[in-house]
């Protein structure tokens, strides 16, 4: 039967009344009804793998995390250029539950946008106004939000056949109904609830299977990825990446080459890592997929494993068979890693002309500071060169593939060696993008360094919310002029990075580090968010600031742009939080943002109007009298504090504002410090008892850290106001408070 413009059926009642409703109607029938039908709307999230190939034949979808199944972030949609992006204006805005850390890539299929912010709440919004349509929260329980490395973030949804499949952080896979966001199924990913296990990584679909990997390396986890069959949430296969038990047979001939290059009888113990918590790829014509693998666990390789082998599959890139997830080849891109260096980060997937030959490629631009081309069909190494400054490595090998290795200037084992990058990478998760009209990749690149040292004796602390390195606590100086210099020395760039030549084309500066993913588009557009606060686009070919807006808080996530009834659109996930705010609080208070999480949706001549941000000054309480004042015992208690709150709450307790900085604690929260700390007080909220892993004094000591930490912060606000600021500093500090 034929379809009005709503979608609805029309009935031969619509006929009755004409002369000629016969011959009407069998004309219909025989002519219109293709064209009616093909107008109405989809139902909601209509998508499948044929569509997904096809993904270039409907630009004005964003339908699966890359757009494409090669992941290039790339959208021909031109109608929003170079010539005319400086219009673009507000279309709308949604406010998101959570104030933490966004790194989603919204979904879009035929004007709907399905996103998910912190929390792995889910959001259906109507992609020309932001109305919502349903909103699913998974309801993760308190406790289980402390026991990941790098906030309770989520990087998006997959959708499949009406159905949203979102990885909750507790490490549930969860199917959606599109229409309703009613749930229809849910599967426990986790292998071991011992263990801290989470997921923040965007599922991807396959030939009708679900693909999730697990995140939780720092705590101790056997890394893996898992298939799951979309329509029951039944598991079909499940690839590790690292060996387990080596008294127990290998689950297969993979399992059984990687033990070999693995040594003693500990690291299995420690989990390995190897966690495949984002990156994938998929493609179509080898059917191959690709996944990247985290860090190994713990750092140090001595007590991993006796100091030797590659430890594989470890920040490796791997490629499957993805009906069955047979292992096929893999390239590792820091072999024995011991410096985080995760090899997670994006992989896209194109055709580039190397030497006068069009060849398939693999392109990672990963934290160790290399871009790295690799044949895609095979996994041999095309180029590797360094896209940021290097000490750990020389050069990369090309006869071998290897790292030629720099052990004076990285090997921390035996002394404490300054590592560039550092374990927040030279390029983090945020993802880059290909623009095959300028050949470039656009990557969130960073400078970064950090001391590391094992030269203490380290212990594994059986707590699931404590990570475990197996090196010396990270040490940061608490004087805040050194710093302040500190913080200097860590650069972002929007670096355009040419594949083929293997060098950069051109280059923008930022005020720190961990800016937000890019997106290239067919109007010559780069279209990247900022840690201080702002969504910009740049001419893709020359690097020209073009259009830059307010966005009130940090933008970490890639944007995307689709397009619905002729209109373009792009959105920008904005919301500060993750791994830089949290453990490295004291440097990322220069981005000088704090969280606030929505969805920013632009257009040309956009009217809408953005909320005035949320940065009130908070003031500081009443200080509390330091009674501990022997230098010893309070530089004991600042390691027990860093090594034990310092991942959340900030080193050295200066908090990066996500999470409550702890030199605010006021009387009552002075008077609740061991309920809150052993007796699990605030646990619905996140923070996790340490009762049977810390002592009364322990508390005790680091409650009198915080003290000395607050009275040092009141000498700096009054040195401030002495110098010059306003008055109001004496009394307040804007960067972040208890909440």
């Amino acid at each position: 039967m034929p379809a009005n413009k709503n979608g609805n059926a029309l009935s031969i009642s619509h006929f009755r009344h004409q002369r000629f409703a016969p011959a009407l109607l069998a004309l219909s029938c025989a002519l219109s009804f293709p064209t009616l039908a093909q107008a109405a709307p989809a139902a909601p999230a209509a998508v499948d793998f044929n569509r997904l190939v096809a993904a270039d034949r409907e630009p004005g979808n964003w339908m699966s995390h890359g757009r494409t199944y090669g992941e290039q972030r790339y959208s021909p949609l031109k109608r929003i250029n170079e010539k005319n992006v400086a219009k673009l204006g507000l279309a709308w805005t949604y406010k998101l539950d959570v104030d933490r850390g966004v790194e989603a890539t919204p979904i879009v299929v035929d004007g709907v946008m399905y996103t998910t912010g912190a929390k792995s709440i889910v959001y259906a919004l109507d992609a020309r106004s932001g109305k919502q349509l349903w909103k699913f929260d998974p309801e993760v329980p308190g406790l289980r939000l402390s026991e990941g490395c790098c906030d309770v973030v989520n990087r998006g949804v997959a959708v499949w056949q009406g159905k949203v499949y979102v990885g909750a952080y507790d490490g549930r896979l969860i199917a959606l109904d599109a229409a309703s966001g009613r749930k229809l199924w849910e599967t426990d990913t986790v292998i071991d609830h011992d263990r801290s296990y989470t997921i923040t990584g965007a599922p991807r679909i396959v030939k009708g299977k679900v693909l999730i990997g697990n995140g939780g390396a720092e705590f101790g986890v056997r890394g893996y990825i898992s298939a799951y069959d979309a329509d029951s949430g039944k598991l079909a296969w499940r690839f590790y990446t690292v060996p387990g038990n080596p008294a127990e047979p290998a689950e297969n001939k993979a399992m059984e080459m990687a033990r070999a290059t693995w040594s003693g009888d500990e690291y299995w113990k420690q989990g390995g890592g190897g966690t495949v918590w984002d990156s994938m790829a998929y493609d179509p014509e080898l059917d191959l997929l690709y996944i990247g693998t985290g860090n190994a666990s713990w750092w140090n390789r001595k007590l991993r494993s006796q100091g030797k082998g590659d430890n594989l599959f470890v920040s490796s890139i791997v490629a499957l068979r993805p009906d069955n997830g047979d292992y096929v080849w893999h390239y590792q891109v820091t072999p024995g890693d011991m410096w985080d260096f995760t090899a997670t980060q994006h992989i896209i997937l194109a055709d580039l002309d190397i030497a006068g030959e069009k060849r398939k490629v693999l392109m990672q631009a990963p934290k160790n500071g290399f871009f790295y081309v690799l044949d895609r069909a095979t996994g041999k190494l095309l180029s590797a060169e360094k896209f940021a400054p290097v000490n750990w490595a020389s050069h990369i090998d090309l006869a071998t593939g290897r790292p030629v290795f720099d052990d004076k200037a990285a090997n921390y084992l035996d002394e404490p060696k300054l590592v560039m990058p550092a374990f927040i990478g030279a390029h983090n998760w945020q993802p880059m993008s290909f623009n095959p009209a300028t050949g470039l990749v656009y990557i969130p690149m960073q400078e970064t360094a950090n001391l590391l040292s094992a030269t203490g004796t380290p212990e594994r602390i059986a707590h699931k919310s404590v990570v475990n390195l197996g090196i010396d606590v990270p040490d940061l100086p608490e004087d805040p002029k050194v710093v302040k210099d500190i913080a200097a020395s860590f650069k972002g760039r929007l670096l355009a990075w040419d594949p083929v030549k293997q060098k950069a084309a051109w280059s923008q500066e930022y005020r720190t580090i961990y800016n937000g993913g890019t997106l290239s588009t067919g109007g010559n557009l780069v279209f990247q968010g900022t840690a201080d606060g702002r969504v910009t686009a740049y001419a893709a070919d020359s690097g020209k600031l073009l259009w830059e807006s307010p966005a009130n808080t940090g933008v970490m996530a890639g944007p995307v742009t689709y397009e619905v009834d002729g209109e373009q659109y792009v959105t920008f996930m904005a919301g500060w939080g993750g791994t830089f705010p949290l453990i490295l609080g004291p440097l990322s208070q220069r981005a000088k943002v704090r969280p606030e999480a929505r969805v920013l949706t632009y257009k040309l001549n956009g009217k809408a109007k953005l909320p005035a941000p949320q940065n009130q000054p908070q003031a500081l309480p009443r200080l509390q009298q330091l009674t501990l004042t022997d230098e010893a015992a309070l530089a004991h208690s600042r390691g027990l504090f860093n090594g034990f709150c310092g991942s959340c709450h900030g080193l050295n307790a200066v908090s990066g504002g996500v999470i409550p900085d702890l030199r605010y604690l006021d009387d009552e929260k002075h008077a609740q410090f061991q309920s809150i700390v052993l007796g699990g007080l605030r646990a619905t909220k996140g923070m996790p008892p340490f009762a049977g892993t810390l002592s009364l004094d322990q508390v005790e000591g680091i409650r009198q850290y915080l003290i000395k930490r607050s009275h040092d912060l009141q000498k700096e606000l009054e040195a401030s106001a002495a110098a010059g600021s306003p008055a109001k500093a004496s009394k307040t500090a804007s960067a972040s408070g208890a909440r």
